[in-house]
């Protein structure tokens, strides 16, 4: 197998996307080059730490994470526009990636946000690293929208989950892309309960609540649920209509219902899922 030179697409999904960070080590373990990558919402931020170098940083970060962590990470808004404001989520952005300009990354980056005025998408191909991704996280009603330059940005995934456009002029071998939104597993791996306070009990039903899953016993769904899964619905018709127009060389669907939008405490069991997909779907075709 000769080594390529590879444009990676990494789409949104939220937790999902750490199965992005199995891909990309599959691809280093055997020999490919990734020359550019294009993130969108969770694959911004994944895409960035690779090319910023802080990705086993990045990583370290969140397989330590517990339940009791990601709630600390979730700074209540109670504002008309969103549910959270994500200035904790911005600081550690900062701290784990830091601010270095994305034109001097030594590989080409694109971080995709969505500019709601125009409603065109925004590329950021220049200036802080850090900035960009917070543009390209910022979920529709759970983190504020962020501001640049006086333009209002949300996560990109609204326009274009699995952004191969700014692939489309690389001097590479081939792209791959790796999509959050694919089709449905039969059922979910059931959690195991543990005793909670009223406040962690509370924080676990909002958790719940961004699960792709009918597991729950009733058949009601709540505000948060239906909010997550029409975005998700959204994005996967988006996705797919997209990728139709521009094709991918390879294409890695993660089903839709893997992992919960915010189940980052299962980080490692996505990365091992990502690997194991890779090596499926690409030893026998790079």
């Amino acid at each position: 197998m000769s080594s390529k030179a590879i444009s990676l697409v990494l789409g949104s999904g939220g937790a999902r996307g750490l199965a992005h960070v199995g891909v990309i080590r599959w691809l280093q373990e055997q020999g490919h080059e990734i020359r550019s990558i294009s993130g969108c919402s969770i694959g911004s931020l994944i895409g960035g730490a690779y090319a910023t170098g802080k990705l086993d940083a990045v990583v370290d970060w969140m397989e330590s994470f517990t339940k009791k962590e990601i709630y600390s990470m979730l700074d209540l808004s109670f504002t008309w526009d969103s549910l959270m404001k994500g200035d904790k989520m911005m600081a550690a952005i900062q701290n784990k990636i830091g601010t270095t300009l994305i034109e001097d990354l030594p590989i080409r980056f694109t971080a995709v946000a969505a500019d709601i005025a125009s409603e065109k998408e925004h590329w950021f191909q220049s200036g802080p690293i850090d900035q960009a991704i917070r543009a390209s996280v910022s979920l529709p009603l759970f983190f504020t929208p962020y501001t640049v330059d006086g333009v209002q940005l949300i996560d990109g995934g609204i326009l274009n989950p699995t952004p191969i456009e700014p692939t489309l002029g690389d001097d590479t071998d081939l792209t791959i892309a790796v999509d959050l939104g694919g089709p449905m597993m039969e059922e979910l791996i059931p959690e195991v309960e543990e005793a909670k306070s009223p406040w962690q009990q509370k924080m676990d039903d909002f958790l719940e609540s961004m699960r792709f899953s009918k597991s729950k016993s009733t058949d009601q769904w709540d505000m948060l649920y239906i909010a997550d899964q029409s975005f998700n619905t959204m994005q996967n018709a988006i996705a797919r209509i997209r990728m139709a127009d521009n094709p991918p060389d390879h294409l890695i669907a993660i089903p839709r219902n893997k992992c919960g939008t915010l189940e980052f405490d299962r980080s490692t069991e996505m990365i091992e899922y990502g690997y194991r997909l890779a090596a499926e779907q690409l030893a026998g075709s790079l």
